[in-house]
């Protein structure tokens, strides 16, 4: 094992999740800080409320790139036989970990970010896709119904744990890995706990992904 490199690209995770993508795309494309409007957060779930469809799709997968990326790192320090193959799925949970993390507090934008979901998102993505997949069906269809897009992250975030704990793909899957989906849900459910209490409240903003017309420049 070489710590140097392993060192390396665990800074190179936390660096690919502070790329603040909301912030830089909107000052860049609509002279907006995303961060001045709707909910105040610097994520793609703002940047469609702010910004409009088009924008919010470019963050939502650029943001969901970032976690992918850097998760499977971890691959690449295997190819480069850094790491052995039973560490690959340890490292992918730390440097997607670190990635989060990175978006959470972005080294480039003050350590004002994001609340992880995309990027959480793209880290599944690369462990886990069947999984993944359905964890974005549950945000879906939860969106659609009650369109409250934290009440669908959250339960998206829960999902994945469950989904592995009741061994929906027919075989046994790594207690590590279920163990880490409950903390990462655990994260994602404390980075909307403003939400939660909008949500208790019945003051939480919706948001509608079919019927409603693109927002303006601003």
């Amino acid at each position: 094992m070489n710590v140097f490199y392993i060192t390396l690209t665990a800074v190179l995770a936390y660096l690919l999740g502070s790329i603040p993508t909301a912030v830089w795309y909107g000052e860049a494309f609509y002279g907006t800080d995303v961060r001045k409007f709707g909910s105040g957060n610097a994520g793609a779930t703002n940047t469609f409320r702010v910004l409009g469809k088009r924008a919010g799709t470019v963050v939502l997968i650029i943001d969901v790139l970032k976690g992918w990326t850097a998760t499977v790192l971890a691959t690449m320090l295997f190819y480069l036989d850094v790491i052995h193959p039973t560490e690959i799925l340890g490292f992918k949970l730390v440097f997607g970990f670190l990635a989060i993390i990175g978006h959470l507090l972005p080294l480039f934008e003050s350590f004002r970010g994001g609340k992880g979901v995309a990027t959480s998102l793209g880290m599944v993505l690369a462990i886990h896709p069947q999984v993944a997949a359905m964890c974005i069906g549950v945000f879906l269809v939860t969106i659609v119904i009650f369109h409250y897009s934290s009440l669908s992250s959250m339960l998206a975030a829960l999902a994945f744990p469950v989904l592995l704990l009741l061994g929906v793909t027919g075989k046994p899957e790594s207690p590590i890995l279920i163990g880490f989906g409950f903390l990462m849900f655990g994260i994602v459910a404390f980075a909307h706990k403003k939400n939660l209490k909008k949500l208790f409240n019945g003051t939480e903003n919706k948001v509608f992904l079919l019927g409603k017309k693109d927002a303006k420049r601003i």
